[in-house]
């Protein structure tokens, strides 16, 4: 039964992809680009996909920042970021952020058994949130400029630039929901990865599926399910609640974004850049959000168009919001599950700090049962 502790991950995914496709596909389905169908279907497949092919380096990085070792309290951190991330949505109608919201939540766990939270992990995860949005804010300009200027010397027939760029549109929203699923996978099974319920390996059908890959499958199948059933609102709102974009500015709004999630989750990419012996960056979940509004800003800035202010302080409001509110349930849920229900939330009396001899701080939830 304790497979049904993944209950929360799964709707915790499925927020993820009710959210977060619309960074991808919002642009092109609020220019009637794409129809929302074709749009969630790309997205779906493609999203689960990424999922598959794994987030081991971003998983990693999550594991170090809290090492959760119990399914209950593993249950409650994902339950507690699923319960701001929709909190936080359905008060703002605006996109918020699954990767503050997990962070907030594990950090939760750490301080309610004591825990010491690994600051190096922390603070790569923060000042990720700092880059995401200035780096994708740079190359959203440089792109814009560039393919600008390129589609102006093609002097293409306005039926012939209107088919190119629903054909760009769908490739650049496939490699940005692949993107997706790799990079924000941890987020959604970051924290099960150590009390998976399943085999070590499984077979299915002709394929052996490691514990870890088949949690990943089920919580990028859970992100497509968001897609399908409450994305489209989102999608609309995020493409014209900034500032008005056109087709070819919203393009390059998703190929920004994609490329700082892929350049962010990439285990094959951070080898490449080892192998030619150049610096690489840590290997963290970083916001689609984030990303999305920095590309959106970037243009502007490029463009000199006029961004509106109000729905951009909704959203940056969220994104303190979100981690805050995802800790605090974290306490609670993880205080309720503990002594009401009497499940254990973390498997280990001790805290890390009391193992290498250093006196650990007090638990808030007494001592794990």
């Amino acid at each position: 039964m304790s497979w049904l502790f993944l209950t929360s991950g799964l709707f915790l995914g499925w927020s993820l992809g009710a959210n977060d496709a619309a960074n991808f596909f919002g642009t092109a389905v609020a220019t009637r680009m794409l129809r929302f169908r074709t749009a969630a279907l790309v997205g779906s497949l493609f999203v689960v996909l990424g999922a598959w092919s794994g987030a081991q380096g971003t998983a990693k990085t999550l594991g170090h920042l809290g090492a959760i070792d119990a399914p209950a309290g593993a249950f409650t951190v994902a339950l507690a970021a699923a319960a701001a991330l929709a909190l936080t949505l359905s008060k703002s109608g605006l996109p918020v952020s699954s990767t503050q919201a997990i962070v907030g939540a594990i950090v939760g766990w750490n301080l309610f058994n004591g825990r010491a939270t690994d600051l190096k992990t922390l603070t790569e995860l923060l000042s990720s949130w700092i880059l995401c949005p200035i780096l994708s804010g740079g190359l959203a300009a440089g792109l814009f400029l560039a393919i600008r200027r390129f589609v102006y010397r093609l002097r293409l027939h306005l039926l012939e630039a209107d088919t190119w760029l629903r054909v760009a549109f769908i490739v650049a929203g496939a490699f940005g929901a692949y993107g997706l699923g790799q990079n924000n996978i941890a987020n959604v099974m970051g924290v099960f990865v150590r009390v998976s319920p399943f085999p070590e390996l499984t077979r299915i059908g002709p394929w052996a599926v490691t514990s870890v890959e088949l949690l990943f499958l089920l919580g990028g199948v859970a992100i497509a399910a968001g897609i399908t059933t409450y994305s489209r609102r989102i999608m609309v709102r995020l493409g014209t609640g900034l500032t008005s974009l056109s087709p070819l500015a919203g393009l390059v709004v998703v190929l920004a974004t994609a490329l700082v999630l892929f350049l962010f989750g990439s285990v094959e990419l951070q080898r490449l850049l080892r192998a030619a012996h150049l610096p690489g960056w840590p290997l963290v979940p970083v916001s689609a959000t984030q990303a999305a509004v920095g590309a959106i800003l970037g243009i502007s800035l490029v463009r000199r168009s006029g961004i509106r202010l109000k729905p951009l302080g909704k959203i940056a409001l969220g994104w303190v919001v979100s981690p805050l509110v995802a800790l605090l349930i974290s306490l609670v849920g993880l205080y309720v599950a503990q002594n009401v229900f009497e499940l254990p939330v973390s498997n280990s009396r001790r805290p890390a700090a009391a193992a290498a001899g250093e006196a650990p701080s007090a638990p808030l939830g007494g001592e794990s049962r």
